[in-house]
């Protein structure tokens, strides 16, 4: 059997080898993903994204725990930032979801970001596919938590929660430039702490003072305790909730992520016919020494670098 049929077979194994795969070799990962795509589009994908120390890990346990009691199967991305030593992922979030180890109805990979902002690794998306193709039912994408880039997680998933906490400073300040705009559902988690009303309060206070439609739907704000599981199943509920109501609007996302993926290979492949056959090592190393020697602008390189592009056919 192929890697690809074995990925669509469920193959675990398989699984952890074809997302490796999606982040060492971005060539290779594109063919596998192409032979795989037709089987996709089953899986609902829910983004939990927020900042350091807000618990997300955990509640991502506790919702996971909540899916399989429901017979549904759940892959499980938990994006990290990167070693700036080595590029492997820091948290590793597998350390903290020991509560689903051995449960075969559950993956889970942690990915480091490798540079990439908005809280997802360049691969995300690859692996999110492959689950997707695998047969999971639900597939969860834990991001990295660096605050006001979260908002590339409303271009992964079908319902964005963004999760919060007491006592982590200015609460209202963190809900500005984007964060307010990508929340499906909040969380306000560790629920059992001082505070939690003047958080839950600073949210609804925000979003009073944002207009909208009469049918749109209005981002709840729920407390949690992830350490316990209160308030978890209500969370769960509420997705299913978001998920039924905005049917055209999950469309409209899944719609959206394919074109970013276009575009996106579009991009890949460009770069590479670029450095294939455009410009050798040598040629390159010698426009980048002309502009560091101040010789040459870096728009006018980037100019003969197109030049040599469209005199080549390409």
């Amino acid at each position: 059997m192929t890697l690809a049929e074995r990925v669509l077979s469920g193959d675990r194994r398989a699984l952890a080898r074809a997302i490796s795969l999606s982040e060492d070799d971005p060539d290779a990962a594109a063919h596998l993903v192409d032979a795989v795509f037709g089987r996709t589009g089953r899986a609902q994908f829910v983004g939990i994204t927020g900042p350091p120390g807000a618990g997300k890990s955990t509640l991502v346990d506790r919702l996971a725990a909540c899916y399989r009691r429901a017979d549904r199967t759940v892959g499980i991305l938990a994006v990290d930032p990167s070693s700036p030593f080595s590029g492997g992922a820091l948290l590793g979030d597998r350390v903290r979801m020991q509560a689903l180890a051995g449960d075969a109805g559950v993956f889970v990979r942690s990915m480091a970001t490798r540079g990439h902002l908005g809280g997802l690794a360049r691969a995300t998306a690859d692996a999110a596919v492959l689950l997707d193709a695998a047969g999971y039912d639900v597939i969860v994408i834990e991001t990295v938590g660096v605050g006001q880039d979260e908002v590339a997680i409303i271009g992964a998933a079908d319902v964005s929660v963004v999760v919060l906490v007491p006592g982590a400073g200015d609460d209202v300040q963190a809900l500005k430039a984007g964060v307010m705009e990508i929340a499906d559902v909040f969380v306000v988690n560790k629920g059992d702490r001082d505070g939690v009303d003047s958080v839950v309060l600073a949210i609804e206070s925000v979003m009073g003072l944002a207009p909208a439609a009469l049918d749109a739907w209005a981002p709840p704000v729920l407390t949690t305790v992830a350490t316990t599981g209160a308030g978890v199943e209500e969370l769960a509920d509420t997705i299913e909730r978001f998920l039924a109501h905005d049917v055209s609007g999950r469309s409209a996302r899944r719609r959206r992520r394919v074109e970013t993926r276009i575009r996106a290979d579009v991009d890949r492949q460009w770069h590479a016919r670029l450095d294939a056959s455009m410009l050798s090592p040598a040629e390159m190393a010698r426009l980048v020494d002309a502009v560091v020697a101040g010789t040459v602008a870096p728009s006018a390189a980037a100019e003969r670098v197109m030049a040599r592009m469209s005199s080549e056919g390409a």
